[in-house]
């Protein structure tokens, strides 16, 4: 039995002797991004996720959304803080809402004197609100 296990445990040592080498010498030359592009995504990442915030802060800064947001009790300042604190799906989903905002209430364009705001952007506004306070 002892020298069952002495051959055994031998045998395992000797593998592991040979397959170490083997391996490091695999993973060091072997990559599946160099350095510079890893950077690159990384870079891009981050700047998508500062557009994304920088429309949602956007939304938030308009008076229209400031109005409906006091009309409903909600403190856009502390939305605005709570931006930095999104990422993943929910900082998408937001910085969509928020875009289609965006787009939606462009400026006055030829001399236009109103502003009509839709039920739409107000339903927008409104869910994107929730987000917020929900994403705290």
């Amino acid at each position: 039995m002892t020298t069952v296990r002495t051959l055994i445990a031998g045998l395992l040592v000797f593998a592991t002797v040979l397959s170490s080498p083997a391996l490091a010498a695999q993973s060091s030359t072997r990559h599946l991004l160099d350095r510079s592009a890893l950077a690159s995504a990384v870079a891009e990442r981050a700047a998508a996720g500062d557009a994304q915030r920088a429309a949602i802060q956007e939304v938030l800064a308009r008076p229209d959304v400031r109005g409906v947001a006091a009309k409903a009790g909600v403190n856009v300042d502390r939305l605005t803080a709570q931006v930095a604190t999104l990422n993943g799906a929910e900082l998408a989903q937001v910085a969509d809402a928020a875009q289609r905002v965006n787009q939606a209430n462009s400026p006055l364009v030829g001399g236009a004197s109103t502003i009509v705001i839709s039920t739409t952007t107000i339903i927008i506004v409104l869910l994107l609100i929730i987000l917020l306070v929900v994403a705290n």
